[in-house]
């Protein structure tokens, strides 16, 4: 009998074992998971497209505004504006503001739609390849923002204040966010062609 339970016990020992071996590892619930860097590239491309969709948004309603509006004295409208928010005429953007309004006076009306087409076209096709992770949205996307860069240093130096400076660093934000996902493109593809050299002289 002392030998039978023992042999019993040895055998519900081993059971016990070979059942906690198989038992994979339950998973912490403390772990968080990592997220990649290229998560968080593209994330920040998509915020930047995100923004220029709004900007084509923000240019298609004043085209509307502009359009209503040609028919009655713009000069003096904004003139009306601008002191409506308490600002100068004569301060720096609220001039050119004013210069602007007065160019687009003399301006044919389907020049202004025109012009306002395309550029509500180009951010919005902008967006879409930024949304969808074109390559040719990202070198868009730089291209477009990188022409005002020159503009922009141009009216910090003749006139400095914090909007302009706050419009530029913006914008090269917008830069750096594009070109470094046009990077990490280039790299990655760089890495899956050396991989697949590799693979073709093993074999």
């Amino acid at each position: 009998m002392k030998v039978r339970t023992l042999q019993d016990g040895l055998s519900a020992d081993t059971a016990t074992g070979r059942n906690r071996a198989q038992t994979p590892p339950s998973s912490s619930p403390h772990i968080c998971a990592v997220t990649s860097p290229e998560s968080n590239l593209r994330k920040a491309v998509k915020a930047v497209a995100l923004f220029e969709a709004l900007k084509g948004l923000a240019a298609l309603l004043g085209l509307l505004g502009l359009l209503s509006l040609l028919h009655h004295d713009l000069h003096r409208f904004v003139i009306e504006l601008i002191g409506h928010f308490g600002m100068s005429p004569h301060s720096h953007y609220p001039e050119l503001l004013v210069n602007a309004v007065d160019k687009l006076i003399g301006t044919p009306a389907h020049t202004i739609v025109l012009l306002g087409c395309a550029y509500i076209a180009m951010r919005w096709i902008e967006a879409w390849g930024l949304w969808h992770d074109k390559l040719w949205g990202e070198w868009l996307g730089a291209l477009s923002s990188g022409i005002y860069v020159p503009l922009e240093v141009r009216h910090i130096m003749l006139a400095p204040h914090w909007q302009g400076v706050a419009v530029l660093t913006l914008n090269l934000v917008l830069i750096a966010v594009l070109l470094w996902r046009i990077r990490d493109r280039r790299q990655s593809r760089t890495g899956a062609q050396s991989n697949f050299t590799r693979g073709s002289t093993h074999t």
